[in-house]
């Protein structure tokens, strides 16, 4: 199965206390299984939307106070009671992957934005409420290291996504530095394309940046975690502009020697 875009988000579940691990495997789980619908297979765009409309019904069974029918929704269900989590979030990642069946491209940042509000936001959201962390300056914290992963996992699936029928990258951002599609067709990462990769790259890290002190606020193991998320998704960035951004040749990821480099930044440097 191809690297899709939730894969920045659980870099460092092992640092999760133990409690913790089955709940937030539960949301993953959720999540997977609902991006799948959107990119799995050969289905028809249709049948995909189908599928995403089975776990809203099931989303609306919970909502009204039924019994959902699927082992996956009665364990949600007894989560989302239990931790009190938001039920809009669930509903949101799945207009998000709705989205994605139907929409291939962005005119400008704000609208890609908004869609990370939905396809990544979320996520952080439910993790803040499951941590007993949910305030509002947290979650505006959060919102900000969110929606720069779920823009660090574009610019790392550049040509993963092309070869779906999708541009992640604004098309303001491609006229403004003279690139057409065909360039992406072609894998071509030549200056031009350098140079808006390394506009998108500083935009995600004052992003990043931004969201970084949402780490200081927690502490012990959960802290730790999201230092170590925050640094992963900076790490990128890294290996992203290291590569001058050509994302054809070979797919910038967390590898031994930087999960090495985050351990030794998370313990001894600040953020």
């Amino acid at each position: 199965m191809e690297e899709k875009h939730y894969e920045n988000f659980p870099v460092a579940s092992l640092m999760l206390p133990a409690h913790l691990r089955r709940p937030v495997s539960l949301l993953y789980t959720f999540a997977r299984k609902a991006d799948d619908f959107a990119d799995e297979g050969d289905l028809a765009p249709e049948e995909r939307l189908r599928l995403l409309d089975s776990f809203r019904q099931e989303l609306s069974t919970i909502a009204s106070g039924e019994n959902p029918h699927s082992q996956l929704f009665r364990d949600l269900e007894k989560l989302i009671h239990e931790r009190d989590l938001p039920l809009q979030c669930f509903f949101d990642l799945l207009d998000a992957f709705s989205q994605d069946v139907v929409k291939k491209r962005y005119e400008t940042f704000e609208e890609l934005l908004d869609y990370c509000t939905r396809s990544a936001d979320p996520v952080g959201r439910l993790l803040l409420a499951l941590y007993g962390h949910d305030t509002p300056q947290n979650r505006r914290l959060s919102d900000r290291i969110c929606s720069s992963l779920q823009i660090i996992n574009f610019l790392q699936d550049v040509a993963i996504d092309w070869k779906m029928g999708r541009v992640y990258l604004p098309e303001e951002d491609l006229v403004r530095f003279g690139i057409e599609e065909e360039q992406i067709a072609q894998g071509l990462a030549d200056r031009k394309w350098s140079e808006m990769m390394s506009f998108q790259i500083a935009r995600a890290r004052a992003m990043m940046q931004e969201g970084a002190p949402l780490a200081g606020v927690m502490r012990g193991r959960l802290g730790l975690e999201m230092k170590l998320i925050v640094l992963g998704g900076l790490r990128i960035l890294e290996l992203l502009d290291e590569c001058r951004g050509d994302v054809f040749s070979r797919r910038p990821k967390l590898g031994r020697k930087d999960w090495a480099i985050l351990l030794f930044r998370a313990f001894l440097s600040p953020l």
